[in-house]
């Protein structure tokens, strides 16, 4: 009998090496690497040689053959998968645990079957029961949805071949196994081999598929990195403490990226939430200390935002530089520039900055509004209580023009905000400045920030 060949697999991002490491080479996670069965490989396929798929000339593709969206009929979700499930495609969801992915996704697939759209619901982490009693909350009058409760990929690739589905939710991907692999659920070969045989059915059969995959503590997708690469829109789950969820693409093929979908957790299950911008931002503002509102644009749509800074004497010997939301070394980036040019001095003070609402915003146009509320906390004096600001800080001082400005400034109006703050590259064209009653003051330099017009 031939020996089995072993290898070592890093469970983090799925490097293989053939003697057992403290430390992965690739990723640099510690005591990461797990032995497994090494793949065999065999001679061709007949199958290859044989196969019926020709190439096809990319004209002569109709638009129907290239794909139609299945509208999901939850606009939050719709708007963040790219106006619906583009039909055969594979979209991972992720998250902590506990955030809703379950609830989400049993509620996408009622509200499917409704639709006349065939539904398999595939949980390998629930029973029947368990599944029937959390439907109970988001579906009283029932529903006509097929649920199955399995682990073993080849029962569920059965299943999938006789019900022929128009959607499969697999919860999760981490929970199935295939028998002909050693290891347990969830290890980086089961994970890899699973994801990858789902994906060849759902591909072949133009059946669109969803994935709930789990996290790790640093937030990462759990499992090897392959499977982000492997889908065609990956889509993370975050959520605060309070009951807002929010709903991010990090990657889609057929739609724009950063997407954002925001809901609120209820006893009944996930609701929209119509307007965000209403959400992160109190409508009757007074002056604050501290506290500025920024417009970032996520994906296909403005969000006005409201960012708080405090900045106070430090008592250690090293000053305290602490972000919630927001990226720590961009504050450092702002910081200096203020030293620099608008001469206040950060070397003796601890300096905290927070995104209100539990967002994290990577937009570089909300740079003067956080240097507004950095100001306003280091003289203690409130800003302007019905402006928004809008701009990126460049390293000589300047402050950039932004992409989408008409947008935020069409946005900032609606919400009754008096003023804005703007790059003096972003004025605004004619025909946008006539719909305008909002007042615009262009900034070149940032350190004419210190001094704005009186009312």
């Amino acid at each position: 009998m031939a020996k089995i060949k072993t290898i070592y697999a890093c469970q983090q991002c799925g490097s293989q090496s053939p003697k057992w490491l403290g430390r992965c080479p690739d990723c640099g996670a510690w005591n990461s690497l797990v032995e497994e069965q090494a793949p065999t490989s065999g001679p061709p396929s007949a199958a290859l040689r044989t196969s019926t798929n020709a190439p096809v000339p990319l004209n002569e593709i109709s638009p129907n053959e290239a794909g139609e969206r299945i509208v999901t009929g939850i606009s939050e979700l719709d708007r963040v998968l790219g106006s619906g499930i583009f039909r055969g495609s594979a979209i991972l969801l992720a998250g902590e645990p506990g955030i809703g992915k379950s609830t989400l996704s049993l509620q996408m697939a009622i509200a499917l079957q409704e639709s006349d759209q065939k539904v398999l619901y595939v949980s390998g982490e629930e029973s029947l029961t368990q599944i029937r009693n959390r439907a109970q909350r988001l579906a009283p009058e029932g529903s006509e949805l097929l649920v199955l409760s399995e682990t073993n990929l080849e029962n569920i690739a059965y299943r999938i071949s006789t019900e022929s589905p128009a959607v499969v939710i697999i919860d999760s991907i981490q929970a199935i196994y295939n028998p002909a692999l050693s290891g347990a659920p969830g290890n980086v070969a089961q994970v890899r081999e699973c994801a990858t045989r789902l994906f060849q059915l759902t591909k072949e059969n133009q059946i669109s598929l969803l994935l709930i995959g789990h996290v790790t503590k640093e937030g990462s997708v759990a499992g090897p990195k392959i499977l982000e690469h492997l889908v065609d829109v990956v889509v993370n789950f975050e959520g605060n403490i309070e009951q807002h969820r929010i709903l991010r693409t990090v990657k889609n093929r057929f739609g724009a990226a950063n997407e954002l979908g925001i809901f609120e957790m209820f006893s009944d299950g996930l609701r929209e939430v119509k307007d965000p911008s209403g959400v992160f931002i109190d409508r009757e503002r007074r002056p604050a200390v501290g506290s500025a509102v920024v417009c970032s644009y996520e994906g296909t749509r403005p969000l006005l935002i409201e960012v708080q800074a405090l900045v106070g004497r430090s008592n250690y010997g090293t000053p305290q530089r602490i972000v919630s939301g927001f990226n720590q070394r961009r504050l450092s980036l702002i910081l200096a520039i203020m030293e620099k040019y608008c001469r206040l001095s950060f070397g003796v003070h601890d300096v905290f900055v927070k995104v209100a609402g539990g967002l994290h915003l990577d937009d570089p146009g909300i740079d003067m509004g956080v240097a507004a509320a950095l100001y306003s906390s280091f003289l203690e004096k409130p800003m302007l209580p019905d402006a928004v600001y809008l701009g990126e800080l460049g390293l000589g001082g300047e402050v950039r023009a932004i992409s989408f400005s008409e947008k935020r400034l069409m946005e900032s109006q609606r919400l009754g905000f008096k003023r804005v703050f703007l790059p003096e590259g972003n004025a605004p064209e004619a025909e946008t400045a006539a719909r305008l009653t909002i007042g615009l003051t262009q900034i070149g330099k940032i350190d004419e920030l210190l001094y704005p017009p009186s009312e």
